[in-house]
Formats: C-alpha cells, sequence, structure tokens
C-alpha cells in the first residue's frame, strides 16, 4: 500500500514542471551536444520527479527515503549541469538563477519531506 498519492505532493509536481523547463531551454543547446550534455541534464532533471514517485510507491520508510536520497542526488546533477550550461553560454545568467533557485527550493523540500520518514 502507497504511503502517499505522488501526484498529490508538491515536490513531485514541481519537479515535474521543472523537467519541462529543462527540456525547453535545452531544445536551444548545440545539436552536437544531444548526447552530451543535453541528454544529461534531460535524464538527471528526468530521475528527480520518477524517484519520488517511485519512493512512495514503496511500503517502507527505508525505501522512500533511499528513493529521494537519490532524486536529491539528482538535484545537484542537474544543478552542476546548468553552471555548466551558463559557462558554455548555453543558457542565459538570468534563467541559470531562475533555475538554480527552483532546484535549490525542490532539493530543499525533498529533504524535509524524507526527514518525516526517519
Amino acid at each position: 500500500m502507497m504511503k502517499h498519492n505522488f501526484k498529490k505532493l508538491e515536490i513531485w509536481k514541481r519537479s515535474r514542471s521543472l523537467v519541462k523547463e529543462i527540456y525547453l531551454l535545452s531544445k536551444n543547446f548545440p545539436k552536437d551536444e544531444l548526447f552530451g550534455l543535453t541528454s544529461q541534464i534531460r535524464r538527471a532533471t528526468v530521475s528527480m520527479p520518477s524517484n519520488i514517485a517511485e519512493g512512495v510507491g514503496r511500503s517502507t520508510n527505508a525505501q522512500i527515503i533511499h528513493f529521494l536520497d537519490i532524486s536529491i542526488a539528482s538535484s545537484c546533477e542537474v544543478e552542476t549541469q546548468l553552471y555548466l550550461s551558463f559557462d558554455l553560454k548555453y543558457i542565459l545568467e538570468s534563467d541559470l538563477n531562475r533555475l538554480i533557485d527552483e532546484v535549490s527550493q525542490i532539493r530543499r523540500m525533498t529533504i524535509n519531506f524524507q526527514n518525516k520518514h526517519r
């Protein structure tokens, strides 16, 4: 029995919205990055809501915590990849700042949710 309905969780909703933003933004990356940074940032971002959903679909707190850990780690990957995208001039500083702020907020919310299961 699932402990939570992941579709009602704000962290899932916000991380799902982040996926859309990252996909739209990364459409403008150079074509030679398709199998590089474009693929990496998309996969890491998709991992955030996916692992939240998988975690809350599990039956024990230990399992929930484990998958939330993966989501949190993926958020750190996304943050790094956003900085790299900025360094390579693929995104504007305004996009960087806005997305880093959103990733950081989602990460904090995920950590708080995780702590409730400890």
